[in-house]
């Protein structure tokens, strides 16, 4: 059973992704509305070593014949938060020669200890959300310690110390960061970020809160290309599925599970079993009430019976 490995999930940017988990399910710097696991239970701004090295790095090993287009630091809270995270590069970096992206919130990017224990890393993809402190604290819910011109300079000062790929996610809700002045508000955070991408996402599975809706795929195209350089929307990742193994532990569904609620074919893409194998356990894991069913946007997800509603 892996408890700090999972995976390989299907990812929009990153192919095959192989996360790990550095913090406790929901241990974070935010409280987002929009996040796909649920409330944060943990609002933190501490470091520490959330969870023990040496069984996380083994774990890895054991997962490296997944052959994961990337290894990469995300899961279920925000990774910074973990102490070692330069020992855990160091050692990624020393058993495999696949890539390592992190994915973060970007609050405490203008720490010079995560600066430092990032240089080795190969990607970066922060989050920014707002264009200025109200609507961070509305959208995002920051521990009280952060604010957004905090958080704004620690992402333009890591951008200026990283040699690796810095690519800037905004998430995009209906009704809160569309309007002509917020769009203005991140183009000019853009500009003093610099990064190397700018990807546009918005709600795709079930929200921590309701309120948090979706922009449409054509108002997101429309916006990206008024952002200067033009940004990128992030599509669902399609296309042909790896090859397929024959049959099927559950133990990795519901590892995945735990961590995000999926579709059919998300499992199938990231697990590489067959959809109709997916569908037959998904009926049987809630037969067992270990998995349930919820609907975002007209598409069936399924998430673990242990994680929080949302």
């Amino acid at each position: 059973m892996s408890t700090y490995v999972f995976g390989p999930v299907p990812s929009r940017r990153l192919g095959r992704s192989l996360g790990i988990d550095l913090v406790p399910f929901k241990t974070c710097t935010y409280d987002c509305l929009y996040c796909q696991l649920g409330r944060t239970t943990c609002k933190t701004v501490e470091r520490k070593e959330w969870v023990p090295l040496d069984p996380v790095v083994n774990e890895l090993e054991k997962r490296l014949d997944s052959r994961p287009d990337y290894i990469t630091l995300s899961g279920s809270g925000e990774p910074t938060l973990f102490s070692r995270l330069d020992e855990l590069v160091a050692r990624i970096k020393a058993i495999t020669s696949i890539p390592v992206a992190v994915l973060t919130n970007g609050s405490l990017l203008g720490n010079r200890d995560v600066q430092r224990q990032l240089s080795r890393v190969d990607l970066v993809i922060p989050s920014l959300d707002a264009g200025g402190e109200a609507l961070f604290r509305l959208v995002n819910c920051p521990h009280e310690s952060l604010t957004f011109e905090g958080v704004l300079a620690g992402l333009v000062s890591f951008r200026r110390r990283f040699a690796g790929q810095y690519c800037l996610e905004v998430f995009m809700l209906a009704a809160y960061t569309t309007s002509e002045a917020e769009r203005a508000a991140i183009q000019r955070c853009i500009d003093l970020i610099k990064p190397d991408r700018v990807q546009l996402n918005t709600v795709t599975r079930p929200p921590a809160d309701g309120c948090a809706t979706a922009v449409s795929r054509e108002r997101l195209e429309a916006i990206a290309a008024e952002f200067s350089p033009p940004a990128e929307v992030i599509a669902d990742l399609r296309g042909d599925l790896p090859a397929v193994v024959e049959g099927t532990d559950v133990e990795p569904i519901l590892a995945l599970l735990r961590r995000r609620p999926c579709t059919v074919e998300d499992i199938a893409r990231g697990l590489s079993i067959a959809p109709p194998t997916v569908a037959k356990q998904m009926e049987a894991l809630q037969a067992q009430h270990l998995v349930e069913p919820c609907w975002n946007a007209g598409n069936l997800y399924y998430r673990s019976a242990s994680s929080p509603a949302p």
